[in-house]
């Protein structure tokens, strides 16, 4: 996808967090059977909880974990800014006052010229989608989220402050062309790495940019309409700490919590945001790790990613002794 910006869009650029957003993407989580690749299984409660009817029409409009396509707009509501339950009340707001227009048209989109499930398209019909899947949200962020929310909350904010200092000190520019490997910016051109090949100009377009948490490691943009966009990014959260031990005797501070990080799979340039290091000086230690075995990589699509191999882990598992 390729954006380009104009002078009063980039001025309207901001930062924030959104409740939704993590929502529903961590009810795509429980719809799966693998769990979140870090933050585990949501658990039977999160699963309950899909069985109510406004709850599961909504898991009906949701795209699967690790399938692009389009989810309707009306799933992805601009955060504004605030504390998080003013935040939250204000997307179900957004959600419920949907038109049902506009609520017909997303599900067209969301189902093309497959057929619409017959639950879905009785809740268009008589015009009730856009409240059901309001209240089927907040079902599911009180019985599934609710307690795991300030754990994701404090993630949230440590990634919108980090954001927040590099746009103070290097501009919009720098901030857009940092956020991830698929995000690049370029002369006023934002271009978003995917299968999708689409091509629009922003003019006086109130851009959001949104950390994700429960997302990970999935990039997403909404346009939403002529006057918003939203462009939600994987937020990269603090370094793990205290499981190097000794290790970092033999092979490095750097090199030692680097190899820590490689629970899941991550690529150079993620290992670089998180860990405060140059890329190349991160390539030079990745290389190490995997002539010595300890590491193992595998290409996605244009992303090279690595991850610790089954040696890495009894590494960094067992304690050293005599080192």
């Amino acid at each position: 996808m390729v954006a380009r910006l104009d002078g009063l869009s980039l001025a309207r650029l901001r930062l924030a967090a959104s409740p939704v957003a993590e929502a529903t993407h961590w009810m795509r989580v429980a719809l799966t059977r693998s769990g979140h690749p870090v933050h585990g299984d949501p658990g039977p409660v999160a699963r309950a909880a899909l069985r109510h009817p406004d709850t599961a029409l909504v898991a009906q409009l949701l795209t699967p974990v690790g399938q692009p396509g389009y989810m309707p707009d009306l799933l992805t509501p601009k955060p504004e800014s605030g504390p998080s339950a003013t935040v939250l009340e204000r997307q179900f707001a957004a959600i419920a006052a949907t038109p049902a227009e506009q609520v017909a048209a997303q599900v067209a989109a969301r189902y093309g010229r497959r057929p619409v499930p017959p639950t879905v398209r009785t809740a268009v019909a008589d015009g009730a989608l856009a409240t059901r899947v309001a209240a089927g949200l907040r079902r599911f962020w009180q019985e599934a989220l609710a307690d795991r929310w300030p754990q994701v909350r404090t993630l949230l904010d440590a990634e919108l402050a980090e954001r927040a200092t590099r746009m103070a000190a290097g501009g919009v520019g720098s901030l857009l062309d940092d956020l991830h490997p698929t995000i690049h910016w370029t002369a006023g051109t934002l271009t978003v790495e995917s299968r999708f090949r689409t091509e629009t100009t922003l003019s006086d377009t109130e851009v959001v940019v949104t950390p994700s948490v429960l997302a990970w490691p999935q990039v997403t943009v909404q346009l939403c309409d002529a006057r918003d966009a939203v462009l939600t990014y994987p937020a990269a959260g603090p370094p793990p700490s205290g499981r190097r031990g000794r290790l970092g005797d033999l092979v490095g501070v750097s090199r030692a919590d680097i190899l820590a990080d490689l629970d899941v799979p991550r690529s150079t340039g993620e290992l670089s945001r998180r860990h405060h290091l140059a890329p190349a000086t991160v390539s030079y230690h990745l290389g190490v790790l995997l002539r010595s075995g300890l590491v193992r990589r595998r290409r996605d699509r244009h992303l090279v990613l690595y991850q610790r191999s089954t040696s890495g882990d009894s590494l960094v598992d067992r304690p050293l002794v005599g080192v």
